[in-house]
């Protein structure tokens, strides 16, 4: 069974250079190499594509990355909002009003979710208190 050959950054960044001096063919670089041509060819894509960025502002990248960022935290806020609002207006319940309190059909917070936050066993939820039958209530009230 062939293994995968995995190259480091200086490896490939030294035939993506060697491609882009178009001293040899593709096929030469990669035979000197031991790589496949494709291979070459896509390194040599990558290179040209990343040469535009070192040369570019380091605070534009900062600001770039920080943007990013920025947006991946308000995507997961959202959500966190939205339970935490759901979670304030159900707090401090007995396990008999906290079953009352789930919404087994809200739209953003699955039920599953909501037993977690009120802190519900899920089983709980489900549960239907068995009523006394009608000769227990007789054997009781029979003197």
């Amino acid at each position: 069974m062939r293994t995968r050959k995995r190259h480091d950054a200086r490896f490939k960044a030294q035939v993506a250079l060697e491609a882009l001096t178009n001293r040899r063919t593709l096929a030469e670089i990669a035979s000197a190499y031991a790589v496949h041509p494709n291979q070459v060819s896509v390194w040599k894509k990558q290179a040209l594509e990343g040469l535009p960025g070192l040369f570019a502002h380091k605070p534009d990248r900062e600001r770039r990355e920080a943007e990013e960022l920025q947006a991946e935290l308000y995507r997961q806020i959202g959500p966190l909002k939205v339970e935490l609002d759901w979670l304030e207006k159900k707090w401090g319940a007995s396990a008999e009003e906290k079953r009352c309190l789930i919404d087994s059909n809200h739209p953003q917070i699955p039920m599953v979710r909501q037993c977690e936050l009120i802190g519900l066993n899920r089983s709980s939820y489900y549960y239907e208190p068995v009523g006394v039958s009608e000769l227990n209530l007789r054997l009781v009230l029979v003197p």
